[in-house]
């Protein structure tokens, strides 16, 4: 009996993010010769909007091919450039080296300092941001978003009954009439819609949602900067080094009597890195 081959060892890439919003790619591979790429493929479950799902590539068109040249004795290097365009999406990376097939990555030393609490400039007409990370299987993969416009919440503040959002939009105008905007999901409030007056100074904003008036269920926070004759745009927090807020940044729930009865409720991120209120009715 022919024993089986041994499975190639795992490739290692460091990753260093830049305050632009780049990436770096450094990986370990000694022997190598010949032509290289660094290959990201869009997980064909996020391209039709979908939820994260084990590595399931995409179609030709959501596949990135980045040349990897030597930079020192067996490391090769790629650059992922905030200017070059990667949609939305969850991008798993592979090394396609001369001597085989794609080898999927596994993270080395990661350091994404400079993506922490950075402004972008907004010449490019969107934000972009990319964030890499290790997948429960402990493989390299790259969260991208690429939004324009953008609002961006920067506090997130309880207050007696309700919340408090601050945050700051990119790539567009307030005009008279701007509000946010709080969308139920189907089954909470049989798609009823609230609008809460916001506040304004320059690109910043900041408006309280009470909690009383909200009916049981998930609620989706967007910003309407022009009103009603404008764009809709959804509330996240993408400028920071935290690939998945959900688990990381958890806040307090409040107890509130409402017309439906006694409820908790309180924001939270959702697994997009958007924000939304759930509102549950208190267990008897």
């Amino acid at each position: 009996m022919t024993p089986s081959a041994t499975p190639a060892a795992p490739l290692r890439a460091d990753c260093i993010g830049d305050s632009a919003g780049g990436l770096t790619f450094d990986v370990a591979a000694r022997g190598t010769t010949g032509a290289a790429l660094l290959v990201l493929r869009r997980r064909a479950t996020d391209a039709a909007g979908a939820a994260d799902a084990p590595d399931a590539p995409g179609g030709a068109d959501d596949t990135v091919s980045l040349p990897l040249a030597p930079v020192a004795e067996g490391r090769l290097r790629a650059a992922l450039p905030s200017s070059v365009a990667l949609p939305e999406g969850r991008w798993d990376a592979y090394a396609l080296l001369s001597d085989g097939e794609p080898r999927r990555l596994v993270p080395g030393v990661t350091d994404l300092r400079p993506l922490a609490d950075r402004t972008p400039g907004g010449l490019l007409g969107h934000v972009a941001v990319r964030i890499p990370y290790a997948t429960r299987q402990g493989n390299l993969t790259v969260r991208s978003w690429l939004r324009a416009p953008h609002a961006e919440t920067t506090d997130l503040r309880p207050e007696d009954g309700g919340l408090t959002v601050r945050g700051r939009v990119y790539g567009t105008r307030f005009a008279p009439g701007a509000h946010a905007e709080l969308r139920a999901r189907p089954g909470a409030g049989g798609g009823d819609v609230r609008r809460p007056a916001v506040a304004v100074e320059r690109s910043e904003f900041a408006f309280t949602v009470p909690y009383a008036g909200l009916a049981p269920g998930v609620w989706d926070v967007w910003l309407r900067p022009a009103g009603e004759s404008g764009p809709r745009v959804r509330l996240a927090r993408l400028l920071d080094d935290i690939a998945d807020k959900h688990p990381v940044l958890t806040y307090p729930r409040a107890r509130v009597e409402t017309p439906h009865g006694p409820v908790t409720a309180g924001p939270h991120y959702t697994r997009d890195n958007d924000l939304s209120l759930t509102v549950a009715p208190l267990e008897p």
